[in-house]
């Protein structure tokens, strides 16, 4: 639902010149790069998830250079850890060796950002998204996705079959605390910032059946299952199952609002 004043235009963000006849005509002072093919996706499509999260990226950075746009965000994701990363408290610095071309994209992306800020000065700002849960949008093709679509089916169907296994413990985040700490990290001084890849950022942390349960508290009557040899549990197994996100919570006062109990009880009430 648009506000007065906001304008919504559609382009590819592949298109480098209608992108910029874009960014001339509104001479944006910050921009938000949220386009990219998510993992499971991904995994279908790995040249085109490539071309997306990468080209699309180099062409906002290329182009914020030219026009002299002051600030752009990139979002990046646990998708950069690997099967050697730390699994519990991953920490911000650590091996990263992913093994989706979501990740690969994601952590190439971060390379990219850091140079073209120690490069050219350019004020790029970046987090590591976990799984984000949202009320407002159906999922989107990412692995974390089951901890959105449990919620419709449940109210729906009364039942949710997962892909990931009872114990497949996974970093998320509600919607509301994404945006809130997205909105922070762009509006903190630039002074503060000491991450110029991406910032690990944490929220919760929980199992398929741990959600199952927290569910079952409000819907008594909720039947939760299990399929195995999913290829979505090979991707989620090389992710971290926590996250430390000691540099956000230093740098810029990161502190998550909803935990499992509140969020379960805030999607439920507004699925309604």
């Amino acid at each position: 639902n648009p506000k007065d004043g906001e304008i919504f235009e559609t382009i590819n963000v592949l298109d480098k010149s209608a992108l910029k006849a874009l960014l001339e005509k509104y001479k944006p002072t910050q921009v938000y790069l949220l386009a990219a093919m998510l993992s499971a996706t991904g995994e279908q499509y790995p040249m085109k998830a490539w071309d997306l999260n990468m080209n699309g990226l180099l062409n906002v950075l290329d182009l914020a250079l030219e026009l002299g746009i002051k600030k752009i965000f990139w979002p990046s994701s646990i998708a950069v850890f690997g099967p050697h990363s730390p699994k519990k408290d991953t920490p911000q610095y650590c091996v990263m060796d992913p093994n989706s071309i979501y990740g690969i994209s994601k952590l190439a992306g971060e390379r990219l950002c850091e140079y073209y800020h120690n490069k050219y000065g350019l004020d790029i700002r970046s987090v590591r998204y976990p799984g984000i849960i949202s009320w407002k949008t159906a999922p989107g093709g990412g692995t974390t996705d089951y901890a959105v679509h449990i919620f419709f089916e449940a109210l729906k169907n009364g039942k949710y079959t997962s892909f990931l296994s009872a114990q497949t413990a996974l970093p998320m985040l509600y919607m509301e605390d994404a945006v809130a700490g997205t909105i922070a990290l762009m509006d903190a001084p630039e002074e503060q910032l000491t991450i110029r890849s991406s910032y690990n950022l944490g929220g919760l942390s929980f199992t398929p059946a741990e959600i199952a349960e927290e569910i079952k508290k409000i819907l008594p009557n909720f039947e939760m299952s299990y399929v195995e040899n999913d290829p979505r549990q090979t991707i989620a197994d090389s992710w971290p199952a926590s996250i430390d996100d000691t540099s956000a919570q230093k740098d810029w006062n990161w502190k998550p609002k909803f935990d499992l109990q509140t969020m379960t009880k805030d999607m439920i009430e507004n699925l309604k």
